[in-house]
Formats: structure tokens, C-alpha cells, sequence
């Protein structure tokens, strides 16, 4: 510890041994350190020119710790003082009920590092090409756009013996195109998280699609029609099997599936699962220190198995599954997914949209999408019409309405399009069965 003159304990940078040790001295039987630190480099782009580079550092510490069986969890970003860290630990622990320790055992791993850094000018000349290619097609459109570079260590250390750690580098960028046509407004926005590069003419190719879709206005077709979802919005449906997979919503019964192991929940032609060394979110450990592990979710339809962190595991009397993850640093560990992989189709956008009859392409949603239900009814706020296989424009002031259950159960197709949206890898997806209404 760091003193003073007067021989009192001053800020530092946070060791995880000397809080391990610190909670130890202080009565608690068990501790756990979790520390993050991140390094990120973001560039913006302004009323499509370069307008500003970032760089900015953060690190935060949680101890969880348990005197009596009673746990308690402590927050500290920067450098503070370690006593005033445990002190706040113990404190809190005494405001809740005991319960059992679940501590992942083992010793120090160093995992390899993922990803690698691009320097600055890099990320400048990519934002600058996407733009470049945009006007070039559209001299007239407005964009916005930030690039990114963000390197982040994890470490986890912790009373039983382990100490794991290992550094995440990830790329990523967010590309977005206003159009205004008179009275008519028209933002289209895409983007990539990647590792080693990101490919910018991709994303405004991908912008370009949209913008030539949407050249006219056109009135929707109305009723029950196919819907073909984008890459880009099929996370909607995924939503909801994700909360309907995940372990404690089954142990409460709150998921439609806590009795449904081994049944068919969904169409025969989907099969989703977790890969751990799979894209830019994949982790070797979870924040229980559990190691990730490959897992297939649900086999041609037929549900396998949920996802769990170690207490509800042991609720459930099943193995932990690795998916215990913190939603933010003062939060305690729950179930939760880091990659999520649909099998992929075989067809390419294109050639999914031209065996369309007519239907109704969805590529950006307005407000939340549906909850554990299923059921939902959003507005569009970026869609097409098809018709004979062909797109004739974009449509407007029109809601989809439906039961995700259902949709995928009458799933038509899913396309061989798969990418990464956020840490769901997904392809587009063809259902049938949803309600189209519009303003006329």
C-alpha cells in the first residue's frame, strides 16, 4: 500500500493481490477482483469531413467479496484507496442474505491476445474513402460517421487460486447517410465490428443498396405478406430467443421453453450456436473466470440446451455453461451471450429478394422490439416494397406486427448473408405469418 507522510493510506493503482489479501485480513472466507482497462482511439467525421480524433483511457476495478456468506460488491474507476474499496465491500455485504459461493478454481492463465491495433491515419482514410465512395453516387447526401480502435485487458483474480487474463483488440466504425428530398427525409446508416481491418467500401456499398432502393416513395401492400428481414434487422427476432434460452428465465418459468428440452421450438431449417473463437466477440473466459465453450443451442429446430453462469447452473442441476457475464462493472455476474451464430442459407440477398412474388423488406426498426413474449408491433423506420422479385421503392409510415414464435415456426428462408450485427452473427431471414398495416 502507498502512504504518506503521515503514514495514510493515499490513491493508487489497484493491485489485486493486495485486495485479495486486504479482504482476507478484514474476515472475508472469499474474494474475487475483476478489472478492466481500455484504451480507445475514435475518429469523427462531421457534415462528411473529418472533424475530430479522440484517444481516451479508462480502468475500473470490482471487488465481490463474502464474510459469512453474505456478498457484497465494491466499484472503484482509477486509482482509490484499496481499504475504503474493501471496507465498502463488507459493508454492503452485511445488507444481504447469505448464499452459496461460486468461485471458478485454478491458476494463472495468460491467454493470447485477439485482434491488433491500426494506427490513426488508417482509421482517418478508411472514414474518408467511405464517404468519398457515398458522394460520388449521392454528391447531395449528408454523412456522419466514427471509426474506432479499442484495445481492452481483463483480468480476474481470485481467493480460490485462479488469475486469468487476456487483451481484446476490436475495430469498428458506424457510417450514416441523410437524404433530403424536399419534405422527404432519409437516413441510412450501417457499420462493421471487426478484427485487423474493416473494409469500407463494403459499408457504402451496403449504404449505396438502400439509397438506390429508396429513389421513390411507393404506397405498401397491406395484410399477410412475406417479410423478408435484413441482416441488419433480423437481430429483432433473435431478441427474443436469446431471453427465452436463458437459464434463470427458465428457472423462474418465465420462458415459453423451460419444459421444451429435446422438442421442437422452431422451424427445421434453424440451427443456433456459440463459438468461442468465432469473430470479433469471441472471449476465452466468461466474468466468473468459467472457460467459453462451443455450444449448439438448438439443432435443425429442436432445442438442446439454455445458456448459464455458475449459480444458476446449479440451480438448474446443469454444468456451467461459461455465459456468465457482468451487464456493467457494478453489476454481479448472470446469464448472458457474447456470440450468437444462426446458420446461414445458401442465397444472396439479391437472389432472395428476386423469388419474392411481393412482400415487404425490412432493414431499420423504430423503438424496442418484442419482449420474452414474442409478441410485437413495431414502425419501420427504413423498408422496401417488392414486387415480381423486384424492389420498386421504399415505403413509409407502415408497422409490422406479429409473434416471433410464430414467424420462425413459418420461416421461409434464411440467406447465405450472414455478418456480424453487434455479437449476433445472422443472416437475412424470410417469414411469413406477420401483419402489415399502413397509412394510406
Amino acid at each position: 500500500m502507498t502512504k504518506d507522510k503521515l503514514g495514510v493510506g493515499v490513491r493508487a493503482q489497484i493491485e489485486p493481490e493486495q485486495l485479495l489479501e486486504l479482504a482476507r485480513k478484514s474476515g472475508a472466507e472469499a474474494a474475487e477482483v475483476y478489472q478492466s482497462r481500455s484504451h480507445s482511439q475514435p475518429v469523427f467525421f462531421e457534415a462528411n469531413r473529418l472533424k475530430e480524433l479522440q484517444s481516451a483511457q479508462s480502468e475500473g476495478t470490482a471487488l465481490r467479496l463474502w464474510r459469512d456468506g453474505r456478498p457484497g460488491l465494491a466499484v472503484a474507476y482509477g486509482p482509490c484507496y484499496p481499504e475504503q474499496l474493501v471496507d465498502r465491500a463488507l459493508a454492503l455485504s452485511q445488507l444481504n442474505e447469505p448464499e452459496t459461493i461460486e468461485l471458478e478454481t485454478g491458476s494463472g492463465i495468460s491467454y493470447p491476445d485477439l485482434g491488433e491495433t491500426v494506427p490513426v491515419e488508417q482509421l482517418v482514410q478508411w472514414g474518408a474513402t467511405a464517404i468519398s465512395l457515398l458522394r460520388s453516387s449521392y454528391p447531395e447526401i449528408i454523412c456522419t460517421a466514427e471509426w474506432e480502435c479499442e484495445v481492452e485487458t481483463t483480468r480476474l483474480v481470485n481467493s480460490s487460486g485462479l488469475d486469468s487474463n487476456y487483451t481484446d483488440t476490436t475495430l469498428g466504425c458506424y457510417v450514416a447517410a441523410e437524404w433530403v428530398r424536399g419534405d422527404d427525409f432519409l437516413a441510412v446508416s450501417d457499420g462493421q465490428t471487426q478484427r485487423g481491418r474493416l473494409d469500407p467500401t463494403l459499408v457504402a456499398q451496403q449504404i449505396l443498396q438502400r439509397l438506390d432502393w429508396a429513389a421513390q416513395n411507393v404506397q405498401p401492400v397491406v395484410g399477410k405478406v412475406p417479410i423478408l428481414f435484413t441482416a441488419k434487422a433480423a437481430d429483432m427476432l433473435w431478441g427474443t430467443l436469446q431471453a427465452a434460452l436463458n437459464g434463470k428465465r427458465v428457472w423462474e418459468k418465465a420462458s415459453p421453453w423451460s419444459d421444451a428440452l429435446g422438442n421442437h421450438v422452431t422451424s427445421t431449417e434453424i440451427t443456433i450456436s456459440q463459438q468461442p473463437q468465432a469473430g470479433p466477440f469471441s472471449c476465452p473466459f466468461d466474468d466468473e473466470g468459467t472457460p467459453t465453450q462451443s455450444r449448439i443451442f438448438i439443432a435443425s429446430g429442436v432445442l438442446q440446451q439454455f445458456y448459464t453462469d455458475r449459480a444458476t447452473a446449479r440451480l438448474l442441476g446443469s454444468t456451467p455453461t461459461g455465459n456468465g457475464f457482468r451487464p456493467g462493472l457494478g453489476s454481479y455476474p448472470t446469464p448472458g451471450l457474447y456470440n450468437w451464430l444462426i446458420q446461414p442459407g445458401y442465397r444472396s440477398l439479391l437472389d432472395m429478394i428476386a423469388g419474392m412474388e411481393e412482400g415487404i423488406i425490412v432493414d431499420q426498426l423504430l423503438g424496442s422490439g418484442p419482449g420474452i413474449s414474442g409478441d410485437f408491433s413495431v414502425n419501420l423506420d427504413l423498408a422496401y416494397l417488392v414486387k415480381r422479385g423486384e424492389v420498386v421503392g421504399r415505403v413509409k409510415d407502415t408497422m409490422v406486427a406479429g409473434n416471433v414464435y410464430t414467424a420462425l415456426a413459418d420461416l421461409v428462408e434464411l440467406g447465405g448473408d450472414a455478418q456480424w450485427n453487434g455479437s449476433c452473427f445472422t443472416p437475412s431471414v424470410i417469414v411469413d405469418g406477420l401483419s402489415v398495416t399502413a397509412k394510406l
